[in-house]
């Protein structure tokens, strides 16, 4: 178990109301984030602050899971810290701050999605202004737009995440594909590597490294390649029976990996194959 109990229910308490402006989006979007003061994050103040951080065992001991090379830990970590209330919230946005040139990685979603959570409006003034669209820099060969794609992931809204996810697809396939609302597997190998590369990342950071396209194909391959065991252990299929879409499907991170995004899973194996098949999971890429 990655948390304890205390820290779980902090989680599950973290789920914002629909009302509330989202930080990614709050620059260019009317709401109570943009009556902040218009000046720079007193980043200097920020580091005097963490400073004064307690040194108990404990925040020590935390602080230097974060730190450390073991995925396991460093999200134990976060949750552990979450419980601990502002003291840990210190610690969390130092470990952000810390890291805010370094290319990032899924500890820096969980952190990012954490303090975004915790509704605080210098927390928010510091995402803002640090990450005006978000903690992953979306680059796309078409122009497309992944910022409302990373702003439901960071909210943990996965399922009109996986929704999105399908659009921009047929985004990428193009106008037809998009008015028919779903993509044929010959579409797929057109599909820029850049912009998968892009769609996954998202999916991976957001997801503690549950969900993602690359994902799938590690599990995919680790079965060998064989549909009939891939299926059941992503939980898509069960008892030969495809899951209904979308009250079967799980939409948290208590999912199996490789769960989401789903694509257009119910048209079959060939645009599945052609998508864990495409040249963007290719290291030399």
């Amino acid at each position: 178990m990655l948390y304890t109990e205390h820290s779980k229910l902090k989680i599950q308490n973290l789920k914002l109301s629909p009302h509330l402006p989202h930080p990614l989006t709050s620059l260019i979007s009317p709401g109570p984030f943009t009556s902040l003061p218009n000046k720079p994050y007193d980043w200097n103040g920020l580091s005097r602050t963490v400073s004064m951080v307690s040194d108990s065992d404990t925040v020590v001991d935390l602080r230097a899971q974060l730190r450390g090379d073991s995925l396991k830990k460093q999200l134990s970590a976060v949750h552990e810290l979450l419980a601990l209330g502002p003291e840990g919230l210190e610690v969390l946005t130092a470990t952000l701050v810390e890291r805010k040139d370094e290319q990032p990685t899924i500890l820096d979603g969980k952190i990012f999605q954490v303090l975004y959570a915790a509704d605080q409006g210098a927390l928010r003034q510091m995402l803002t202004q640090q990450w005006p669209q978000g903690r992953l820099t979306m680059p796309s060969a078409q122009g497309v737009d992944y910022g409302p794609l990373q702003e439901l992931l960071v909210q943990q809204e996965f399922e009109a995440a996986d929704r999105l996810t399908l659009a921009k697809l047929c985004e990428l396939a193009g106008p037809t594909a998009v008015k028919r609302k779903w993509v044929y597997f010959t579409e797929v190998e057109q599909f820029p590597v850049v912009d998968l590369r892009t769609i996954d990342r998202l999916w991976q950071t957001y997801s503690e490294g549950k969900f993602g396209f690359s994902v799938q194909r590690r599990v995919w391959l680790s079965l060998g390649q064989n549909w009939d065991k891939f299926w059941p252990r992503i939980a898509w299929k069960d008892d030969n029976v495809w899951t209904r879409y979308p009250g079967g499907f799980i939409w948290d991170l208590s999912a199996p990996d490789g769960h989401l995004p789903l694509s257009n899973q119910l048209r079959g194996v060939r645009m599945m194959a052609s998508l864990l098949a495409h040249p963007a999971w290719n290291e030399e890429a």
